[in-house]
């Protein structure tokens, strides 16, 4: 059987180490993970081979503003566009003709432009221009702007020049306005082609970094020149390897195993330190499912923001596991969960130590979850970890708060606040697994709870005898470790099928005992029934599995001896069947249930002691426990050897205190009988003496 939970176990752990890094990021063998302005988190990266040296991002900006600061453009020079408007000039006086002609020419020596190209001129943002050589056209010579004219300045020089009435009218008929065109002009093309080149040059390599040489030490912070030669050595590294050196799938193959490896040692802890919770599948599946789905939520919120697994309230985890099993365990997960998110973060160290740090504050603040105030400090708790371990990883690896990102801070504190959310998690996990958690218990335990109301009701005796039990079994419960709040409240419950038939139970009869017109088979029958009838309300009451546990085990696979004996002695010449008289058990499978067994056995025993001397509550405890341990009774549970004397110190310490002996009082002054009464109890208030 054991094996057989092992093996489940094994198989959901490769299950989830398979969805995990199904959606782990696969990189390539030799890429990193880095930031601008944050440490070199690797071993000192050394050159394979040269790498160029590239302008960094801020210098190539500043380059490019130069550029075209000092750019300049290409044109186009007609010096032909003269002759081309002169011919299209009408016929008029020869020497208006003339002189417009000759001005033309010299204007067009010189250089028109276009208004727009004027005013940049004119403004001081174009100095010079190129255009091509005379002779050699794929040679650019330098033109300087001053002489640079628009059509608008060239008519205007025109219509000021020409003063007589002929000439005036020939300028009029000429209709120079349409005529006149720029003669240089940009040209589109070979203007981005020279621009390109120009820059080309400005950010091509400026040096390189030789084969052998450091590109990053170990912990240097990344500075923008590093940020552009760790991204031409990357580049460079994925153009080198070939389809041969790349193997992608020895990456998967990492993967797995390191996620196996985690997963493993997680399942051989709960194996060795955690038996009890082998004992279920769904244990195992909801500790892998809080792995896996964490992990996923890393993945996609890293993928979605930069730096967004900090978002992740991690400590969510550890806090419910706490709730539902244990403070150990709880770290365990979170560790193996951190190791396992690790692997996705640009920066490893950091986010392992400040995972670590708030689980820690998380676990040690919230001992036992009862009220929802405790979350709220819980998450003020998980905010001031994150807060000083990450100042004191800046200080650690900068030595300064050059590198403090207030966008990380923001991204804890909100991490932080989704931490209460556990109490909406607690009522999920609670109705998808069927676990319960201490304020369920603590609500469970409520005597006004409506089930336990019917039971004082309808079985009075019955209830003082469930309660008497919750304080028996708590104290002890306390005394090994166990858990308290399931205990005190499984007590509660573990009777309230004596509530189908009360009048056939000892603690709820009158004086009329119904058993003395029955066999001892009939008897034992009706009294054993209990355990099924209050399984069977317990459904009906919707109370949780754990709370039925202590139901079904409270008398595991014990004998109704009272009535097996009577049977035996009625009849000593054959041998009795046990079975009619044996209960349905289960036998107790869990530390709280055997110790739910032993104080319900020895609390309903004392009730029969002439004396309750501290020897007779002794004796009587010592032979219950070792009687039902001989019986084997608690073979199958959790409970350890050194277990049983506090156990047991526990039951006579309290049923000392229980039937303590009280003193007698004297007769009242005055009085002829010799009559004492016993001590008042402290609510009780002294008599007077008169």
């Amino acid at each position: 059987m054991q094996k057989t939970r092992l093996l489940t176990g094994i198989l959901m752990t490769l299950a989830a180490a398979i969805v995990i890094v199904y959606f782990y990021p696969h990189t390539e063998a030799d890429s990193f993970n880095y930031e601008q302005g944050r440490p070199w988190n690797y071993a000192k990266l050394i050159a394979p081979f040269d790498i160029e040296i590239y302008p960094d991002s801020l210098t190539s900006q500043r380059l490019r503003d130069s550029l075209d600061a000092h750019y300049e453009p290409v044109f186009d020079f007609d010096k032909s566009a003269a002759d081309s408007i002169i011919a299209a000039l009408p016929d008029g006086p020869a020497r208006t003709r003339d002189l417009i002609s000759a001005k033309l020419r010299s204007f067009y020596r010189r250089g028109v432009v276009d208004n727009n190209i004027r005013q940049e001129i004119t403004s001081g943002k174009l100095k010079s221009i190129r255009v091509p050589d005379d002779k050699e056209h794929n040679v650019l010579n330098t033109m300087n702007t001053e002489a640079l004219l628009s059509p608008l300045e060239i008519y205007r020089d025109l219509d000021a020049s020409i003063t007589d009435s002929a000439g005036r009218h020939f300028l009029s008929v000429a209709r120079l306005e349409t005529l006149l065109t720029p003669n240089i002009t940009l040209n589109p093309e070979e203007n981005k082609k020279v621009y390109n080149s120009f820059l080309a040059q400005l950010e091509g390599a400026r040096g390189v970094i030789q084969q052998g040489q450091t590109i990053i030490d170990k912990g240097m912070i990344i500075t923008p020149q590093d940020y552009v030669n760790l991204q031409t050595y990357e580049h460079k590294l994925a153009t080198f390897h070939t389809k041969q050196t790349r193997h992608e799938y020895l990456v998967w193959t990492g993967q797995f195993l390191y996620v196996v490896t985690l997963l493993t040692a997680l399942l051989l802890y709960i194996y060795n330190y955690c038996p009890e919770m082998m004992r279920t599948r769904r244990s195992i599946i909801f500790l892998l499912s809080c792995i896996t789905v964490s992990f996923l939520l890393c993945v996609g919120l890293d993928k979605a923001l930069t730096d967004g697994i900090y978002l992740v309230p991690l400590t969510i985890v550890p806090i419910l596991i706490l709730v539902f099993f244990n403070a150990r365990t709880a770290i365990y997960v979170s560790l193996v969960l951190t190791l396992i998110a690790a692997g996705i973060t640009s920066y490893t160290l950091e986010f392992i130590f400040l995972q670590f740090c708030a689980t820690i504050g998380a676990v040690n603040s919230l001992r036992e979850l009862r009220n929802r105030a405790q979350l709220l400090r819980t998450s003020l708790v998980v905010a001031g970890c994150y807060l000083v371990s990450y100042t004191a990883l800046e200080l650690l690896m900068n030595g300064s708060f050059s590198g403090f990102s207030w966008r990380t801070v923001a991204f804890l504190a909100i991490n932080s606040a989704l931490t209460s959310v556990t109490y909406v998690m607690m009522f999920l996990v609670e109705r998808i697994f069927g676990f319960v958690s201490v304020v369920t218990l603590v609500e469970l335990a409520d005597i006004n709870n409506p089930l336990l109301k019917k039971l004082s009701d309808d079985c009075p005796g019955t209830f003082n005898h469930s309660m008497a039990v919750s304080n028996l079994a708590s104290d002890a419960a306390q005394y090994i470790g166990a858990n308290v709040q399931l205990v005190r409240a499984g007590a509660l419950y573990h009777d309230i099928g004596k509530m189908k038939n009360p009048a056939f139970f000892t603690e709820n009869q009158h004086g009329v005992n119904p058993h003395d017109t029955l066999s001892p088979e009939q008897s034992a029958r009706i009294i054993i029934a209990h355990v099924t009838d209050g399984v069977k309300l317990a459904d009906k009451n919707g109370l949780p599995d754990v709370i039925k546990n202590f139901i079904r085990e409270h008398h595991g696979r014990g004998l109704a001896k009272y009535f097996y004996f009577t049977e035996c002695n009625r009849h000593p010449e054959t041998k009795t069947d046990p079975a009619p008289y044996t209960y349905p058990g289960p036998d107790p499978q869990s530390k709280e249930t055997s110790v739910l067994m032993m104080a319900d056995a020895v609390e309903a025993a004392s009730r029969s002691l002439k004396e309750h001397t501290p020897e007779a509550i002794r004796d009587l405890v010592n032979r219950i426990i070792d009687g039902q341990i001989a019986d084997g009774l608690h073979n199958q549970s959790t409970l350890e050897f050194k277990d049983i004397a506090p156990i047991k110190q526990a039951f006579i310490k309290r049923l000392g205190t229980i039937y303590h002996s009280r003193i007698s009082y004297p007769a009242a002054p005055g009085s002829n009988t010799q009559e004492k009464t016993s001590a008042p109890s402290t609510e009780q208030t002294a008599p007077k003496i008169q």
